[in-house]
């Protein structure tokens, strides 16, 4: 058999199989393969190649609906592998897709790759999609010169709508400037262009930030006026009473934001729990808990978010308890949760806990744990257990292989820090001296004692994958 003519991009079993009219088979185990090839290693195309070649269809909508959710997901390479081997095997998916896979590319390669993409497409392909897409580029970024003459641009085109807008207020917000938003949103308005609850969501930020509650209730009212309102509305306003220590206003928010939650939207659960755990109230963060967990199915991610709120109130009974829950029923083993969990004991002094804890996680984890070692390193150090820091970093230093690892500043920073306090000798030559011992070379450790001074001192037990309180939504 001909394997090549049939997966060519003009071969006719591949333009039966995307185009068949009549009753195209379905592919509930293709997106399952796609989305475990994070952790089987293989390749978005040979699985596509794979399926094809077992006479199995596959439309084009099905495709772009896996690039959404991977996108979803943050997974962001194999969403572009797919749309990459639609375009390898000629297969259209419109012009509008342009724009996702800027995005993906800039994601996966960088902006510049994202700028040499958008200047190669045809003519018909530069249009507002692909420019906003590339204004999104710049903002995420905080190219701020380069998003400014880019809006530009858009201006002169006529390309400018809300999106383009709302890129520029997250853009202020993510800049410190947050008084530039509402000369934005009169300009939105002079425009009559209409303000999505994302952006509405900015302008209340922008207000908070402020200082100006007054103006943050205002915008909520024009919210109401102009219908608005949904849950994430009422999620910044929690967060926003959370952050000026109005809880009793934050839970009334809350209790708004619940009425509006269906059973299968986890990311409002997911922001309850983090608000309920920001007014200090534990009762009402183990009901919401109970409450996700009864109308739908609990992720990895719930998990998570569950055991990062227990580990912010100390409830060290609780989280054991969900931990062990979650270790006991797990499809896949996310070693974050583990993380969660050596954290929350070591805050407490719990160092048996936390090393049982990471032992179960080095059995099942298919990588080295080097983010739950410099837990320990810098714990033992802060305790001025220098051997079994010395231990934790020699352990994690024999699983490197390549460049895949090297002590983060912190931890290099903390040894340091306690040669010069406690032993009077030279940090650097004490460090320098295991690192040799593991076959690091000189540049490298030079390296990383640079990072380490130029560097502010971050426990990275304090930096813990939490849920934010409010998730702005992808542009």
């Amino acid at each position: 058999m001909n394997h090549g003519r049939l997966i060519s991009g003009g071969g006719w079993l591949i333009r039966r199989l995307f185009t068949a009219a009549e009753s195209p088979s379905k592919s509930p185990d293709l997106y399952r393969m796609l989305s475990a090839l994070g952790k089987t290693g293989g390749s978005v195309s040979e699985t596509l190649d794979n399926h094809i070649m077992k006479g199995k269809a596959v439309k084009t909508e099905e495709l772009l609906r896996y690039v959404q959710e991977l996108r979803r997901y943050r997974r962001f390479q194999h969403a572009l592998e797919i749309i990459e081997w639609m375009e390898m095997r000629k297969i259209d998916s419109s012009r509008n897709n342009y724009a996702v896979q800027l995005d993906l590319v800039s994601k996966t390669k960088g902006v510049v790759a994202a700028e040499e993409f958008f200047s190669g497409l045809p003519p018909p392909a530069k249009n507002k999609f692909t420019y906003c897409a590339l204004l999104n580029c710049y903002c995420k970024e905080l190219m701020k010169d380069k998003a400014l003459s880019h809006f530009d641009k858009m201006n002169e085109l006529g390309y400018v709508n809300s999106l383009a807008f709302s890129n520029l207020m997250s853009l202020y917000m993510r800049s410190g400037e947050p008084q530039k938003v509402p000369h934005l949103v009169e300009l939105m308005k002079k425009r009559s262009l209409p303000l999505c609850s994302f952006t509405y969501n900015i302008w209340m930020n922008s207000c908070a930030s402020l200082g100006d509650l007054d103006g943050v209730e205002r915008v909520y009212e024009e919210m109401k006026t102009k219908d608005r309102i949904g849950w994430e509305t009422y999620s910044n306003l929690a967060a926003i009473s959370v952050k000026v220590k109005d809880f009793e206003k934050a839970e009334m928010m809350l209790k708004e934001l619940e009425k509006r939650v269906k059973p299968r939207q986890r990311d409002a659960y997911h922001c309850l729990l983090s608000l309920y755990a920001g007014t200090g109230n534990l009762g009402e963060v183990h009901r919401v808990w109970n409450s996700l967990k009864s109308v739908s199915p609990v992720t990895n991610l719930s998990y998570l978010a569950m055991l990062s709120n227990l580990r912010r109130l100390n409830d060290i009974e609780g989280l054991t308890k969900c931990f062990k829950e979650w270790e006991a029923s797990c499809v896949s083993y996310d070693v974050r949760l583990a993380g969660v969990c050596v954290s929350a004991y070591l805050g407490q002094n719990m160092v048996e806990e936390a090393a049982l804890v990471f032992e179960g996680a080095s059995r099942r984890s298919k990588s080295p744990l080097f983010r739950i070692e410099e837990m320990f390193i810098l714990y033992f150090l802060e305790k001025r257990q220098l051997d079994a820091a010395v231990r934790h970093l020699e352990a994690a230093l024999s699983e490197v292989k390549g460049d895949e690892w090297h002590p983060s500043p912190q931890v290099v920073g903390a040894f340091l820090k306690y040669y010069e306090e406690d032993t009077g000798m030279d940090g650097v030559d004490e460090l320098c001296k295991i690192l040799k011992a593991k076959n690091f070379d000189d540049s490298w450790i030079k390296t990383c004692i640079n990072e380490a001074k130029a560097s502010p001192e971050t426990d990275p037990r304090l930096k813990e994958d939490d849920p934010p309180n409010y998730r702005a939504q992808e542009n």
